[in-house]
């Protein structure tokens, strides 16, 4: 099995951004395996994101729910490329089908009309 195999196999992966700087931040977050390339949708507004708009670079390894990385997880290093509205769309819909707790979040929040904040997809090239 590949490095990007295991990646893509984990339930959660720890998606690292770099800031202006050069210094890293790692976020656990879902994502789905589609095209050759990780999905991954956030708020429009997140660190993340601000910082992919300035350097696309990023390191996916897979960890745990609360972000914890294995001394001997296999990680890679990507280019990370952010989504239009339809491609957004897209994204969402390719999360909902891989976790339930997303379906139910949005349901949820269509349930008792929440503001929800902008979303915005991330796709990660190897």
């Amino acid at each position: 099995m590949t490095t990007t195999d295991e990646i893509v196999r984990s339930r959660y992966v720890s998606l690292t951004t770099y800031r202006k700087d050069g210094t890293p931040v790692t976020t656990p977050v879902w994502h789905v395996p589609h095209e050759a390339a990780l999905w991954i949708v956030t708020e429009a507004g997140s660190g993340k994101v601000k910082r992919i708009r300035n350097n696309p670079r990023v390191l996916v390894a897979p960890c745990s729910l609360r972000g914890t990385v294995a001394p001997d997880a296999p990680t890679a290093t990507g280019t990370a490329q952010l989504l239009d509205e339809a491609g957004t769309a897209q994204a969402r819909k390719l999360l909902a089908r891989r976790y339930v707790m997303s379906r139910a979040g949005n349901w949820f929040a269509r349930l008792v009309r929440l503001r929800r904040p902008p979303m915005i997809g991330i796709v990660v090239s190897f």
